[in-house]
């Protein structure tokens, strides 16, 4: 690998900004003192009470990624990669993935539908990620909204990927890093009161208990209502306990386990007027004219409960010339019990609101995972490799049950919804079922060649396996049984200029490949699915990186085009017919900056300027039709001041252009812009207090749009938090 100009700058001491609360909470949930090694091992650095000097990065930005495939410093890698660190989020008072994600440009929410359950549901510059959400590198594909309690960082990698993740990622991938133990003995609790009706506490405590052995507790206990949103409320507990074996020695032994429970009122927004209703005629096509905060759904009925627990164990060695061996094992699993109004007209010439549109989730998604990678340094011909080869089992099951509803369903008014009323009728199950069973098998090779100071190219290879078994089980135990194994490769490769130490010029290219049953089922609305090859992916990116302000500051601008191909598309003449006929095109720009203006500044911006097309398709009303769900321009900014030594400032703002919610582009979301800040005061050394404050300007807006719905977003809303160190 090549090196980089190691520069003596003055750093602001930790303790005086801010308060000393969060500074150690940075390396709670590791912030900026966590470093990285030229490994990619973590490393904690040391809080002072006086000014020091010496190379540290921003609290904003990182070296490296989590995961060990990637064989390049961020800097020298030919991708664009956003992460999201534990002190960003934390001041801005995100506490969920949907909250941390509207940092990154090129990101778009959708609302859930009765094929897939409601939680994070996303695209990443067009394409769905709904199945490229990853915890520590292990697929999470579990229906459900992930709390931040127990997250280090988020790391969004951009275009296909395959040959980092494996199947999917055509638009990108979502990685969460879990906190775990560390050397440093501290605690941290923090309280929050909001309004509306907001309330939440953690607790983050580390101890060690030995010389190489420490131990850590991450506790959450949240419950609030949805500013803006009648009914709707989240009310979730998480508990994270790691311990880990070996620190600072050459063998490591990592056990973890999280759990987060979650018991919610769901929200499946305001209706669509579909094009053929007649009552509403000027508003056909648009979410209706309605209360943003209006609530369809029966509270005697309507409820959302949610388990979801992982349990991992690691294993690293350190051998010498720099090799390290790490296997990591993981069971997860998501229990989902739910059901959810979708509000949906009674007829074509009415403004009333029916019931019977209600979305059943009893379901279980498992996985058993088993990732072992090598990595290292050797010289060969003159040259330096930065290399990492591994090899991936993964096991994922998933069951569905059938349900039916006795009791009458009352019909509501658009205007004036009544949700208290009376139900009196019991969710049964059929005794049908749905069952998945997918079995994947991967290998992958990577390595970064520094061929002289000035050039480096890096390569990688991945070849995946993956068979899925699906019955679709009727009440009278008849069976449909359907099947589909797919082998595929996929390959990354690129080159970089680097015409200064600390800057780079690139160009990648990637692949990626979607099997038909990536999301667990082959039932679609079609058997013919289990007969279809998977699409593919393929995605050129052209930029640069930057790093100023003694490595501080990181700036990056980037053009892409990626390509889907071989699209499964339904047949506008017969909706049983799937096939592999369409194309599916975006091309863009990305700009960010990210990290250190000054002592006293902070910076997290960044803008994706987005062009989709359809340019083939078997339907030709949609050929040259924009993507669902892709708006034009995405802006997002967060900028920190440190006033005093014990008073910062932040000040953030997000914008998202107008996007279609469907490929017919019939139904249009309007753009929208929000703003955000927050208030900082440390009172001494150990206690801090600050204030959030969400969309300043009570901006109505719909935050994620769905087939038959919008959900709006959150209205304006203030959060007090005191933070407890010691």
């Amino acid at each position: 690998m090549a090196t980089r100009e190691n520069r003596s700058i003055p750093v602001r001491p930790h303790g005086a900004p801010l308060s000393a609360a969060i500074s150690l909470a940075l390396v709670a949930m590791g912030g900026s003192p966590v470093l990285a090694d030229e490994a990619g091992s973590a490393r904690p650095a040391v809080l002072e009470e006086v000014e020091v000097y010496g190379h540290r990065l921003s609290e904003y930005r990182v070296e490296r990624v989590s995961n060990p495939a990637y064989t390049a410093d961020l800097l020298d890698t030919a991708r664009t990669v956003n992460v999201i660190t534990a002190e960003m989020f934390t001041e801005q008072g995100a506490d969920t993935l949907s909250d941390i994600l509207s940092n990154v440009p090129g990101i778009s929410m959708q609302a859930g539908e009765g094929g897939t359950p409601a939680g994070d549901q996303l695209s990443i510059r067009g394409f769905s990620a709904r199945t490229d959400i990853f915890v520590d590198g292990v697929r999470d594909f579990g229906g459900y909204s992930r709390d931040s309690y127990n997250v280090d960082r988020v790391e969004v990698a951009k275009g296909p990927g395959s040959n980092y993740q494996g199947r999917g990622s055509t638009g990108g991938s979502i990685n969460l890093v879990s906190k775990t133990a560390r050397e440093q003995d501290f605690l941290m609790t923090q309280a929050s009161l909001g309004a509306p009706d907001f309330g939440r506490a953690t607790l983050d405590v580390n101890r060690s208990l030995s010389d190489h052995t420490a131990a850590r507790l991450n506790l959450m206990v949240h419950d609030a209502e949805v500013p803006g949103r009648d009914e709707v409320e989240n009310e979730r507990f998480g508990i994270a306990p790691t311990v880990t074996f070996g620190l600072g020695t050459d063998t490591r032994f990592i056990l973890g386990y999280s759990l987060l429970h979650q018991e919610n009122v769901p929200d499946y927004g305001i209706p669509w007027v579909p094009s053929d209703n007649t009552a509403l005629p000027e508003y056909v096509n648009q979410p209706a004219p309605v209360d943003d905060s209006n609530w369809y759904g029966l509270l005697e009925r309507d409820y959302e409960e949610i388990d979801t627990q992982l349990l991992t164990v690691r294993f690293e060695h350190d051998f010498a010339q720099g090799l390290q061996l790490s296997s990591q094992f993981r069971w997860g699993n998501t229990d989902r019990d739910s059901i959810t109004t979708a509000p949906r007209f009674i007829s074509s010439d009415s403004t009333d609101i029916r019931r019977t549109d209600w979305k059943s989730r009893d379901q279980q998604d498992r996985i058993l995972n088993a990732l072992t990678v090598l990595t290292g340094e050797f010289h060969t011909g003159g040259f330096a490799h930065s290399f990492a080869a591994g090899v991936e089992l993964s096991d994922e099951f998933e069951r569905n049950y059938g349900r039916d509803i006795t009791g009458e369903q009352p019909v509501t008014d658009l205007f004036d919804p009544s949700p208290a009323d009376p139900w009196g009728g019991t969710v049964f199950r059929t005794g049908a079922y749905t069952d998945s069973d997918g079995f994947s098998a991967s290998g992958f090779v990577a390595d970064t060649v520094t061929l002289s100071p000035r050039w480096l190219v890096t390569a990688g290879l991945r070849w995946d396996r993956f068979e899925l078994d699906y019955a679709n089980v009727a009440a009278d135990g008849t069976a449909n049984e359907l099947a589909r194994t797919d082998s595929d490769w996929s390959y990354q490769a690129s080159v970089v200029y680097k015409p200064l130490p600390n800057g780079s010029i690139y160009a990648g290219y990637g692949t990626s490949f979607n099997p038909s049953g990536e999301g667990l089922t082959l039932s679609s609305r079609s058997a013919e699915l289990s007969d279809l090859e998977p699409e593919k992916g393929r995605s050129i990116e052209i930029g640069t990186k930057w790093e100023l302000l003694g490595d501080n500051l990181l700036l990056s601008a980037a053009w892409f085009r990626t390509e889907k191909t071989d699209a499964r598309e339904t047949d506008p003449v017969d909706s049983s017919l799937i096939t592999l006929s369409g194309k599916q095109v975006v091309e863009g720009l990305e700009l960010g900056v990210v990290g250190r203006l000054s002592e006293s500044w902070n910076v997290a911006a960044g803008y994706t300027w987005m062009d989709s097309e359809i340019s083939e398709s078997v339907d030709p009303a949609l050929v040259g039709n924009d993507l669902a769900n892709t708006p034009r321009n995405t802006f997002s900014l967060w900028l920190n001041w440190q006033a005093l030594p014990n008073l910062e400032f932040g000040i953030g703002t997000q914008f998202v252009d107008e996007r279609y919610s469907n490929t017919r582009n019939d139904r249009i979301a309007p753009d929208y812009q929000l703003y955000n800040a927050m208030l900082g005061w440390a009172v001494n050394d150990r206690l801090g207090l600050r204030v959030n404050a969400f969309n300043l300007a009570d901006e109505d807006y719909i935050a994620s749009v769905g087939g038959g719905h919008v959900i709006p977003g959150e209205g304006r809303s203030v959060v007090f938090s005191v933070d407890f160190a010691y």
